[in-house]
Order: structure tokens, then sequence, then C-alpha cells
């Protein structure tokens, strides 16, 4: 596939591990800086969702690509079960996170939201939260935060507008705690909205999924943006909208409706290393 687009392989180092499933957003490394700039994984714990799925392979993924790497590995297993696409780092010291994947029974039974906070200041360097309560039981994630925030950059949220946000299932409470966010220093985040799709999403091979789809989720590579499209006449202005925030990146589409069916969407099935 990647020789059919004529992509340069010389430039892509490949790594064959065992899996469950292709979400490595949610069970892959998390990359770290050490006081000395050296650049770790954290290998956090990973349970299927809350023993929703198949995981023993896919936990075993963050050590396996330490290794490869001759990294150090930062093995934080029994600390916290906490997957990538659950919680949003503005890279200042904030952590946006719901706390229905996190402070579920089904994931980390007996730790309460101080617990957690102190786990994430000790091993992320963050000090402030910004907690939406999310909806345990919705999709398989109970409500990662990466399907409908993000942080764009340091100063700004992207989001949607409240009534799309409703319409994609956060809770009108959620809604206002979002919009009322301030970063470590109290000062409230610029907010780039963007549309969910206008019609529900329909997948090549033709089934109705019944519900529309979010750009929110998309995945910002070294010098490209790579958005979610779903074949629909929103596609162009989620684009354009993206391309405004990342001027110093080509914003590229590219068709997630097959993956979308499966639950994720391109920031799901990807996860950043650092340059250097």
């Amino acid at each position: 596939m990647l020789l059919a687009s004529t992509v340069d392989t010389n430039n892509v180092d490949f790594l064959i591990c065992p899996n469950d499933d292709f979400w490595v957003r949610d069970n892959g490394p998390i990359y770290v800086h050490d006081n000395l700039g050296n650049l770790g994984i954290q290998d956090w714990g990973f349970n299927g969702w809350g023993d929703k799925a198949d995981y023993q392979k896919c936990d075993a993924v963050p050590a396996a690509i330490a290794e490869a790497q001759n990294r150090t590995l930062i093995n934080l297993n029994t600390e916290l079960i906490n997957e990538g696409g659950s919680v949003e780092m503005d890279g200042n010291g904030t952590l946006m996170a719901c706390k229905s994947p996190i402070l579920n029974k089904n994931r980390n039974p007996g730790l309460n939201q101080g617990d957690v906070e102190a786990i994430f200041t000790k091993y992320l360097g963050v000090t402030n939260f910004v907690w939406l309560k999310g909806i345990a039981g919705l999709e398989i994630t109970d409500q990662h935060i990466d399907g409908f925030t993000r942080f764009g950059n340091s100063n700004t949220i992207v989001t949607m507008s409240e009534d799309d946000l409703f319409n994609y299932d956060v809770c009108n409470r959620d809604i206002k705690r979002l919009y009322a966010a301030t970063n470590k220093v109290g000062e409230p985040y610029d907010f780039l909205q963007l549309p969910l799709t206008r019609n529900n999403v329909i997948t090549t091979y033709g089934e109705d999924l019944g519900y529309k789809g979010s750009y929110v989720n998309y995945y910002i590579a070294n010098t490209k943006v790579i958005v979610p499209t779903y074949d629909d006449p929103n596609d162009t202005e989620a684009i354009s909208i993206v391309q405004g925030l990342y001027p110093d990146r080509t914003v590229v589409g590219v068709d997630f409706r097959d993956v979308y069916a499966n639950g994720g969407m391109t920031h799901c099935v990807t996860q950043q290393q650092p340059a250097g």
C-alpha cells in the first residue's frame, strides 16, 4: 500500500508486534523526556477498556517498542490503567480528561480523583486538571475525550459547538465545564470549533452507521496534519479550519469511514514519537 502510494519506505522503520487490535493510541507507548532531556517510554496499564476486549498482546506493545528502540522503559502497569485517548495535555501543565474511563471500577478500583491526579503529576508533570464527568458505558471506551475535544496548542481547545457536542453524546454539564476551562494560571483558552459531518456516516461498503462523524480526532505529524474524512459535504470545511490552526503544516484528509465503523478515527490508530 505504501509503495502504491509512492511512499519512500527508506524513511519508515517497521516494527511488527503481536497485538489484539489496532488502537495504538490506547495501548501504545507514551514518550516522555526526563530531566536531562533523554527520551523514554512510559508503559501505562491497559486492560482492554475495562476487560471488554482481549488485551494481553496489546499490553506488551510499549515494552516491545522500548526494547527495539533501546529506550528506558518506565513500567506504570501497577500504578494506573490509562489509555492514551482518555487524556489530553496542553504541554504547559494542564491535563484534560473524562472521569468515566479513568475513575472507573473496571479500570482503577480503589483509586479516587486525588490519587489519580498525584500519579499524573508525578509521571506527566501536570498540575492543573480539567475533569469532565463523561458517560460510563458509552461505547467500549466509556467516553474518551479525544473523540470530541483536543488541545490544538497550549492556548487552544479544539472541539465542537455546544449543539454538536450534545448531539455527540456529551452531557450539558460537561459542555459547560469544557467551555469554562482555564489553564494552570487561571486564563481561559481560545476555542476552535469543528463541525460534525452534515450526514450520518456511510461506510465504503454501504453500511449506514446511524450517527455523524467527528473531525476533532486528527493527528499531527512532522509536516502534515491528518484529518479523518467521511465523503461528506463538511469534509472541506473541516480541513480548511484545521489548516488555519496549523499554517506551517499541510492538512491532509484521509477517508476513515470504515475505521470509524469500528469505533475510532485518525488519532485513535496513531501514537506520536517526539522528534529528536
